[in-house]
């Protein structure tokens, strides 16, 4: 069964504490942190006091994704905060290899993301060594975007390789998912998909999140 994880980039900024308790009481099965800088991305949202005030309002996983420059610096204070994946975009920093070896010291699960204008060699070298991948089947930075399709051939690359390999890493596809095109990520190998807009701005969040556990 696919896991869902809402982002709480869709939820009311301004009762933040509000949307783990939702996510769970909506039976899906991790909460995502979706943390911009305004450098990597375009975009500025929140940083480790946020992960830290929402640690208590849940005992779903944390999954914070780093679209910050130079990750290294922050990982190992997001662990502190209380975040149990923390996934970051290889060609962000200057020290990949150190970045994930922090995390793995923390005792949490470490991740590499390939952004959707990224090509799958960013990413292709961690494969052996992380938690989960993320592919991004939109442009990293803003929530509410249409799923790119074609960005499923790297999920199904990952698929390939994780087969060949013995791998036993995660796929998460984050950006545009919904119930209409979850059939297409679990047939490209995704084991766990970020929906923001599927879920905070649906009619029934709990049935929408029932439709992408398949």
């Amino acid at each position: 069964m696919i896991k869902v994880a809402p982002s709480i980039l869709s939820a009311d900024f301004g009762h933040m504490a509000d949307a783990p308790v939702n996510i769970e009481k909506w039976g899906a099965d991790i909460v995502h942190c979706d943390v911009m800088d305004g450098v990597y991305v375009p975009n500025i949202t929140f940083g480790m006091p946020m992960v830290k005030a929402l640690r208590p309002h849940t005992d779903l996983p944390l999954d914070v994704h780093l679209m910050i420059t130079l990750p290294e610096k922050y990982v190992g204070k997001f662990c502190d905060a209380g975040a149990d994946i923390v996934t970051f975009h290889p060609e962000a920093s200057a020290d990949p290899w150190g970045a994930l070896r922090e995390i793995k010291s923390k005792g949490v699960k470490c991740g590499v993301v390939v952004n959707a204008d990224q090509p799958f060699s960013v990413v292709e070298p961690f494969l052996g060594d992380i938690d989960m991948l993320v592919v991004m089947t939109v442009q990293a930075g803003f929530g509410g975007q249409s799923f790119k399709e074609e960005c499923l051939e790297k999920a199904r690359l990952a698929d390939k390789i994780k087969k060949e390999k013995g791998y036993a890493f995660d796929i998460e596809l984050d950006g545009g998912v919904c119930p209409a095109n979850i059939e297409l990520c679990k047939a490209a190998g995704a084991t766990v998909v970020v929906a923001g807009s599927a879920v905070f701005k649906a009619e029934d969040p709990a049935a929408a999140v029932r439709a992408m556990q398949i």
